[in-house]
């Protein structure tokens, strides 16, 4: 149990709030530089995510501001701390490696705000940071023991085989996993991801997660992957993935779920490969006759990108409280995998879905988030009845 922060470095580490917005982006670039060092920490992490151009340096930014801004009133972060632990756990992010983390951020706010950082200041971040440093380990052990203690259960990677290829669209292929060692696969909660080791020539290693896109069983998972432009992973598993190939494999992790038994209506929406873990959910409801209004909502570009039409199709007339709606954005004239042309608009789910009601669950790419959370919140659907998965870290997309 981590002790508590005194009130003194409370008030220190509030009062750095306003050099955290005008700094925050120069300080977490600088930590991970110094991070990135270490070849051994460096290969925790999904390097997609970072660089120039990437999201993770932002989202790290608006975590640690968000962290200082609330470090008086830590249970508005508890969503988010457990979000953190259960992608830390799927990066096999260990105690051993939080020293490494700790070392480079307060190096590189030393650095960064040079003067102002003065020792009572480094002092106060030092002891911030291994408070929440603490609060995350014990969770991350929690779950770890957890996960080795179920059936099917494991710690660390595990080898699958892959058994069934299967592609779904122009873009889409699913890829069937099953464990080399024959042993039973832990029963994901359906929304959950799995976290791959990659080994590709010429790359250090690269972790890549891919939500499950079936309902839990104790024998496989699928995952159903878009090749992305200039996707090292995707491209890799599209192009080299066959019967047979074996590949590292992280339990299942994420704290994007639906729960057991919906006490309300349920909507799935999704946009793009957003879909897999509204598959696995679908899947759960039909399989065990969940006795609750379900609606699933579908958008993508085309028929050529739609990927599991049929598929979707079939699950909703099996579940007679079910039905599916699919949008395409451009249409050809010989479409007939949709039943209307444009994008899911907060309007039209306010007229055909249980709005006053139900739960929504939302995957899919960052403008399609953006767009249909703040819809969803501006048509007063409460943020306890929203939850919803993204591609990458977090960042400004959640702000409503």
């Amino acid at each position: 149990m981590a002790q508590a922060l005194s009130e003194r470095t409370i008030a220190l580490v509030k009062a750095t709030v306003p050099a955290l917005e005008a700094h925050g982006l120069d300080i977490v670039r600088e930590m991970y530089s110094r991070m990135f060092q270490n070849p051994e920490i460096r290969d925790l992490f999904n390097q997609s995510h970072h660089g120039d151009a990437g999201s993770q340096p932002r989202a790290l930014t608006g975590a640690i501001l968000a962290y200082a801004a609330n470090i008086d009133n830590l249970g508005a972060l508890a969503a988010a701390v457990e979000r953190i632990a259960q992608k830390h756990v799927g990066l096999q992010i260990l105690p051993e490696h939080y020293p490494h983390v700790g070392a480079a951020l307060l190096g590189a706010i030393a650095h960064v705000l040079g003067e102002a950082a003065t020792e009572e200041i480094m002092t106060a971040w030092g002891e911030a940071y291994w408070f929440l440093a603490d609060i995350l380990i014990t969770r991350e052990a929690a779950i770890y023991e957890n996960l080795a203690a179920a059936k099917g259960g494991w710690n660390g990677w595990r080898a699958f085989e892959v058994i069934e290829v299967r592609p779904e669209s122009a873009v889409i292929t699913s890829f069937v996993l099953k464990p080399r060692d024959g042993g039973p696969v832990l029963r994901h909660r359906p929304g959950q991801y799995l976290t791959f080791w990659f080994d590709i020539p010429g790359h250090p290693p690269v972790k890549r997660n891919y939500s499950i896109s079936c309902a839990p069983n104790d024998e496989t998972y699928r995952i159903s992957v878009k090749r992305e432009d200039k996707g090292l992973a995707s491209g890799w598993l599209h192009d080299n993935a066959r019967v047979g190939t074996v590949l590292k494999v992280g339990a299942p992790a994420g704290d994007f779920f639906l729960p057991e038994a919906p006490q309300r209506p349920v909507v799935l929406l999704s946009g793009g490969v957003g879909l897999t873990p509204m598959v696995s959910m679908l899947e759960t409801l039909v399989a065990e006759k969940a006795d609750t209004e379900v609606h699933y909502v579908h958008g993508a570009y085309d028929a050529g990108v739609h990927a599991m039409g049929p598929h979707i199709r079939a699950l909703t007339a099996a579940h007679p409280r079910a039905r599916s709606t699919v949008f395409y954005e451009a249409p050809a004239n010989d479409d007939d995998g949709h039943d209307h042309a444009g994008r899911i608009s907060g309007a039209w789910l306010s007229q055909q879905t249980p709005i006053q009601e139900a739960d929504y669950y939302l995957c899919g790419p960052r403008p399609f988030l953006r767009a249909l959370v703040s819809d969803l919140r501006e048509a007063g659907v409460p943020a306890d009845r929203i939850h919803y998965e993204f591609f990458g870290p977090a960042d400004e997309i959640l702000a409503a």
